[in-house]
Order: structure tokens, then sequence, then C-alpha cells
């Protein structure tokens, strides 16, 4: 695949939170370009700083220090309403814990985005079903998350970051309440979204979802320690290069 010109570029980003001796520098002097298309795997030991380096490249979060441009946005200088709309139509996120709404049902779920974007009902619903169908949830569409699986309501998830096509997808630890086989159906839609030039950047712990991507960073209080272009052979050795579980 062709890469294109970077859809996010961090110029040494920091986050603190407190001050004086309660300080936390969550993360430190961080810079990153991730280029359209790429999939980049964000690794390492939990309070490391990646979470909240997603957060800060969603909009989430607003970093202390440094430059942060995403789509097209200088989002250190972006006002509150810019961050929301940069949200709506050019990110999509997957969080490790779902948050799906309860009272909805798959199909509304997937369809909510849209609809919050400005989308008409009936391209927001054909666009849900088609999405649906794409994560194999299709018979699924009409059932509340109570009655779906681990690893359904993540599909789910998923198809709902898509719905307004974004240009980039963020990932926060996205199997990190699933079983194997779960893992295994998430893996497979996430080789897929790459293969089809989605832009993805995921926080993990699996050695296996890190696998898939072009690109892994480690990262170790608040810092990246490591950075390896993963081609064919690299899986085999990756529980060895991050210390990673798989």
């Amino acid at each position: 695949m062709e890469l294109n010109l970077p859809v996010v570029s961090a110029r040494d980003l920091h986050k603190d939170y407190g001050r004086g001796a309660a300080l936390v520098r969550a993360v430190g002097g961080v810079s990153l370009e991730v280029a359209q298309g790429e999939s980049v795997a964000i690794v390492g030991p939990s309070g490391c700083g990646k979470s909240t380096l997603l957060y800060l490249l969603g909009g989430l979060e607003r970093p202390t220090a440094g430059t942060l441009k995403v789509a097209g946005e200088q989002l250190e200088q972006t006002a509150e309403a810019g961050l929301a709309r940069l949200r709506r139509h050019a990110l999509g996120f997957v969080f490790q814990a779902f948050h799906l709404v309860d009272e909805l049902t798959a199909l509304e779920n997937v369809e909510l985005p849209a609809l919050l974007a400005g989308a008409s009902p009936g391209h927001a619903r054909d666009r849900a079903r088609d999405l649906l169908e794409q994560v194999g949830l299709t018979d699924r569409a009409g059932h509340l998350p109570s009655a779906l699986s681990g690893g359904q309501r993540q599909r789910v998830a998923i198809a709902r970051a898509l719905a307004n096509e974004p240009l980039i997808l963020l990932a926060d630890e996205p199997t990190g309440n699933l079983d194997s086989a779960a893992t295994t159906d998430v893996l497979r839609l996430f080789d897929q979204l790459h293969a089809n030039g989605q832009t993805l950047v995921v926080v993990t712990h699996d050695a296996r979802i890190a696998a898939t991507a072009d690109r892994l960073i480690s990262m170790r209080d608040g810092a990246f320690v490591d950075e390896t272009r993963l081609t064919g052979g690299t899986a085999r050795t990756l529980s060895a290069i991050t210390g990673l579980e798989g």
C-alpha cells in the first residue's frame, strides 16, 4: 500500500496532571507521525502513558505542551466545538469497555454517530446495516447489548466507530475484555480494515493484534523507547521484542 502525507503529526508532546510535588507526567516529549493508510500499534506496561497518548490524538485530552496536528487540525489551537466536530467527522473510537448504549439495539448503536453528525435517518440506517453485515452481525441487529457476547459487543462498537467513515480509527485495548475466539474475530476484522486502507492507531497489550500493524512503538514512563517496522517474519519474535504475552 502506498502511504501518503501524515494524518497525525505530533512534536515534543507532553501531558501533565497535577502540579508541584503532586505533578504526574503521563506523556513526556513524544513525537509521532502516522501516514494515511498506516497501521500503528503502541505497546508498553500498564501506566506507561499509551492510553493518555491515544486520548491526546483523539482530542479527548489537551496536551500540556508540544504541537499536535490530526486530520489537518492543529489540536492545541482548536476550541472545544472544533474538537467535537473533528471527533464526529474524522475520528472513530474503539474502547476496551465497548461503551454501547444499553437501551439501544445493535443497529441503533451503529447508526447513532451518523445521526448525530447530521445524516438522514435513511442513510444512517443503510450505513449501519452495511457495517453490521461487514462485521458478521446482521442476525443480531435487533438485539440489545445485554443479549450479545463480549466479542459481539466489540464488533458492534467497531461498526459504530466506522459509521462516519473516519479518516483515523483509534482503538484502546480493543481485545482486553475478550476471550481467545472473540479476539480472533476482532483480529480478522482489523486486518480487513487495514487491507482496505483504514488508518489505525491501536494501544494494546496483545502481541497478536500488535503483530498485524505496519509499525510497532514501545512506550515506557511516558516516552517512546523503541520503534520497529513489522514485516512478514517479525511477528514470530514479537513477544521477545516487546515483552508482551500473546
